[in-house]
């Protein structure tokens, strides 16, 4: 027979796909995924094989019981310990309410993919014989929270606890003098004094940085850990979920890829025909996230403004996306923001899915965008790889079936699971301020069930469920894992990709967030005094092991500095510390590279490059390092010196101000004059000046004169109007931005 793929035969078969590759590798037949083609006959002598051995194969039954003559075995599995432990009629109870290990405190609830907690059972002989005689079922192993069923994970006995080590102490990042003497049983004169000796004068009151906390603690021998509020899981009863309590959820997909390419032609498509399948009833409002119906079953849609909330959700540690589908237009091919898309999914390690768009035009090279894409890592399937290409038109809606199968195929395997009965907790989509309605938030409900009424916590916002609608524009009173709803009743707009889960009360609501909100402000605030990653203290950080990998986030003005750059950083030893280019462009450095820079704990390296007014805001607030050169071998040499802890001192700029050109005049004597405006800072007449056209580096150099009105003057304040000469240059237009800056040489530290 000829070769078909594993999930064809599987249906044929009436079997599931992880049954037949289970049943292939039990035959020794190679088959990574459900989309991998295999000989027919074969797989169906491995069928018959495995029905043989006593019905269909599994991933839980593959192999047999071991024989009544063998001794008794222990083996680790992922099991609830309690439940292991109860009889039959008791664990049935149990499994209608929450179940909470004896003697343990209740875990905060993670973002609705965290994992549950392993238990250790011990399973011998007997007990499999029991089963195989018709006794109690075995309890099987908890799966995630609104994540991924876990497989049973054998593991070695563990070792008889010799000493016990001491817990660390828990310091929140952002605590004050203070409360750090407080938590680690020191006096508050004894700290201040102890910071003197270091350098750093701090009163009682003053937050403290997570680098001065770890020196204290140190200095005093004391073990803690630095607890951020990304770490913290709001308090949520611990809900065991086996899998009688579970029920498969819809995958989630993010649709990404290069502007222009057809993503919101393609969700529109996809719209389209949920509609015409009379099961949408007409899509009547945007909110963010939508569902579709393929095969039975659904499939939920983040319909989100591109890179940027995929980020922003990641920076959060909101694990919400189960695959991205990357859309690559065939008459195009491979664009810079295809690229840029293809590595904030493989930071998030989400799986991909290449949608060739618009197969319909005259001109479209599928083939051609597949041997791009392979050069990148992305083999096809078709070619031996394991990354799925599905070729479609949104304007003739040609692929859109295919599209959707094999979304549902690529997650299958992933037995995605989440216990509706469970406190409803989620995932903020998008939020926006509605004159009319107050504040609007989209929420993905990722485990348990959302009603109106409940009492919301989502980060440092609050509220309670005073309506819901979902996609389509219904009001609904509840909604399930893997529904995307709006809800109203806020009191104030929720961040994307923060964690919302119900509490039991308004009072206990209000209380939660406004904790909330103190631990970001004073977090931000320790931020902002100590950067997350600097180049300054990556030798420091590489010694105490706190380091392995550099990432970076690599900006250039053309593509051929950028292909110099990366050959020059492959150039720098990496003995002690692998340098990992996460993402490179070309073109100005904006708030997307920032954000991804700031979920990866990455460095940005712009060359001849600057960062957009809104990118340096959110590297302020972020801590994120980002440092810029004109000169490339200036680079590799920070870099290298930074390895061997060896910087030396560097001309540190200071941003003086911004003003933007408004008008140019052409004057006989002085030559082509800019009419500007102060949008930031202050413009001073001695100052050097950079011309910035599109977030590109043109031109850098001093003023050839400053005026205001018709006198020459020495600065001029953020909001007026002046007008700027360039010395030695001419070529300035309308919308470019001038930067002014002064420099010094510091010292760098490595302390």
């Amino acid at each position: 027979m000829a070769k078909k793929r594993v999930h064809e035969i599987a249906k044929a078969q009436g079997l599931e796909s992880k049954e037949l590759l289970a049943a292939l590798k039990n035959a020794g037949i190679e088959a990574k995924a459900a989309a991998s083609s295999v000989d027919e006959a074969a797989a169906l002598k491995a069928i018959q094989a495995a029905k043989g051995n006593g019905g269909a194969a599994s991933a839980t039954d593959a192999k047999p019981a071991p024989p009544a003559s063998a001794p008794q075995q222990e083996k680790t599995v992922a099991a609830p310990k309690p439940a292991a432990a109860k009889s039959a009629p008791q664990a049935s109870q149990a499994s209608k309410g929450p179940v909470r290990p004896a003697g343990k405190p209740a875990a905060g609830g993670g973002t609705g993919g965290g994992a549950g907690k392993k238990r250790r059972v011990v399973i011998d002989s007997q007990a499999a014989r029991r089963d195989q005689m018709g006794g109690p079922p075995p309890q099987r192993p908890p799966r995630r929270r609104g994540g991924r069923r876990r497989r049973p994970l054998l593991e070695e006995p563990p070792p008889k606890a010799a000493e016990v080590e001491p817990e660390a102490t828990k310091v929140p990042s952002g605590a004050t003098v203070r409360e750090v003497a407080e938590l680690l049983g020191l006096g508050s004169a004894e700290v201040i004094k102890k910071l003197m000796t270091m350098g750093e004068m701090a009163t009682l009151t003053q937050t403290l940085t997570d680098e001065s906390i770890s020196a204290i603690a140190d200095e005093y021998d004391r073990k803690l850990e630095i607890v951020t509020t990304a770490d913290e899981e709001p308090e949520e009863p611990e809900f065991e979920d086996s899998d009688e309590e579970l029920v498969d959820r819809p995958p989630v997909v993010t649709i990404m890829g290069h502007v222009d390419h057809g993503k919101t032609s393609l969700l529109d498509a996809i719209r389209e025909t949920e509609v015409a399948a009379g099961e949408a009833g007409g899509i009547t409002q945007h909110i963010g996230a939508y569902q579709v119906h393929h095969a039975d079953k659904s499939i939920t849609f983040l319909d989100t403004p591109g890179h940027a909330a995929f980020t922003a959700m990641r920076a959060r540690g909101a694990k919400v996306t189960d695959i991205a589908v990357v859309v690559v237009a065939a008459d195009d091919g491979v664009m810079p923001q295809t690229k840029e898309a293809i590595d904030h999914a493989r930071a998030a390690d989400v799986p991909i899915l290449i949608a060739v768009n618009k197969i319909d035009k005259e001109g479209a090279q599928p083939d051609r965008v597949r041997n791009e894409l392979a050069a990148d890592g992305l083999t096809p399937e078709d070619w031996g790889g394991e990354t799925v290409y599905v070729d479609v038109s949104a304007k003739t809606h040609e692929g859109l079936d295919k599209l959707l199968e094999m979304i549902l195929l690529v997650t299958e395997l992933e037995e995605l699971g989440a216990n509706p009965d469970a406190p409803a907790s989620g995932t903020v989509v998008e939020s926006q301020l509605d004159p009319g309605r107050g504040p609007v938030v989209t929420i993905l409900v990722q485990r348990g069930t959302l009603k109106v009424g409940d009492s919301l916590v989502a980060g440092p916002q609050w509220g309670r469920v005073r309506a819901m609608h979902d996609f389509t524009g219904k009001r609904v009173q509840s909604a399930g894992p893997g529904m995307p709803v709006e809800v109203l009743g806020f009191d104030g707009v929720a961040d994307a990709g923060e964690f919302v889960h119900a509490v039991e009360n308004d009072r206990r609501a209000r209380q939660e967030a406004q904790e909330r909100a103190n631990r970001l402000k004073t977090e931000a605030l320790a931020r902002r005094q100590a950067r997350k990653v600097s180049l300054e203290e990556v030798f420091s950080r590489v010694q105490e092991g706190d380091i392995k990998e550099l990432n970076i986030v690599l900006k250039a003005d053309v593509a051929g500095s950028l292909e110099a750059l990366q050959d020059e950083i492959a150039k720098v030893p990496q003995e002690q510390v692998g340098i990992n280019i996460i993402h490179s462009q070309t073109g100005g450095i904006n708030e997307s590279d920032v954000m991804l820079a700031s979920a990866s704990d990455a460095i940005i390296i712009g060359f001849n490059v600057r960062p957009l007014a809104d990118a340096r805001r959110a590297s302020e607030r972020e801590g994120v390092d980002v440092r810029t050169y004109s000169v490339i071998y200036k680079i590799t040499e920070d870099l290298r010196n930074a390895m061997e802890g060896m910087l030396e001192a560097v001309e540190v700029e200071e941003t003086l101000g911004e003003a933007e050109v408004k008008q140019t005049f052409k004057a006989s004597k002085v030559g082509r004059i800019a009419g500007c405006i102060v949008t930031e800072g202050k413009v001073l007449r001695d100052a050097s000046v950079r011309l910035i056209r599109e977030g590109t580096v043109i031109w850098d150099g001093k003023l050839g004169s400053l005026r205001r009105f018709k006198d020459n003057v020495q600065e001029v304040e953020e909001g007026q109007e002046c007008g700027i000469v360039l010395d030695g240059y001419a070529d300035v237009k309308e919308g470019d931005m001038l930067e002014f800056y002064k420099t010094k040489q510091v010292e760098q530290t490595l302390d």
